[in-house]
């Protein structure tokens, strides 16, 4: 295959994509169909299957891309300098925030996403494993500077994200919204004393 063609095809993909999560946002994710998406790019549905085997295909690739722009501001902040407490309270609100503004904002990016959890899809799974590693970089960084106190870091990225669960799960945000229980800030204060060194007996 020659540049040209892959660039066009590589093209092809994006636009099938952006048009794709357009009418999840307008239609809905369960009454939007390949034939939709084919006819809004003037393209047959069959022409459609040639850069997507599926319409599951279509869906995951909608939402590695959602997933992805929150990975990349994850990592973004887990690399910048400064204090690791305050970059992993920046980065637990920024992940809240993000999910919170397309999926439980956007009732019908919301319902993508219940799928995507109902039916496993492995996107989900590697995103929830980079978000984890991202917040494990920081416990390590912590540890290492003396800010954090871990005996197993595998443990402790799991814990914080299991902690924080309520704030970072689409469903749950949603269905914790009105809910009693504590503020992100007040969870994030916990997750970060758990982390800190403790005061040692003389």
């Amino acid at each position: 295959m020659t540049l040209i063609s892959e660039h066009i095809e590589t093209d092809t993909r994006e636009r099938i994509l952006v048009v794709a999560e357009r009418l999840f946002r307008q239609l809905g994710y369960q009454k939007t169909t390949v034939a939709d998406i084919a006819k809004e790019l003037r393209m047959s549905p069959a022409n459609v299957y040639r850069f997507f085997e599926s319409k599951k295909a279509i869906h995951e690739g909608v939402a590695r891309g959602l997933m992805g722009e929150v990975e990349i501001e994850a990592q973004r902040i887990a690399r910048t300098e400064g204090p690791a407490a305050l970059r992993l309270r920046e980065l637990m609100k920024t992940v809240n925030r993000m999910n919170t503004e397309r999926y439980v904002d956007d009732s019908k990016l919301h319902e993508m996403v219940e799928v995507a959890m109902q039916e496993d899809w492995e996107v989900c799974t590697a995103h929830i494993e980079l978000i984890t590693g991202t917040i494990g970089e920081m416990i390590a960084q912590g540890a290492a500077s003396g800010e954090f106190e871990v005996n197993d870091l595998m443990t402790a990225s799991l814990c914080a994200c299991t902690a924080m669960m309520r704030f970072f799960h689409p469903q749950m945000i949603a269905q914790c919204a009105t809910k009693p229980g504590p503020t992100i800030d007040e969870m994030i204060d916990f997750v970060i004393a758990g982390l800190s060194p403790r005061a040692r007996a003389n």
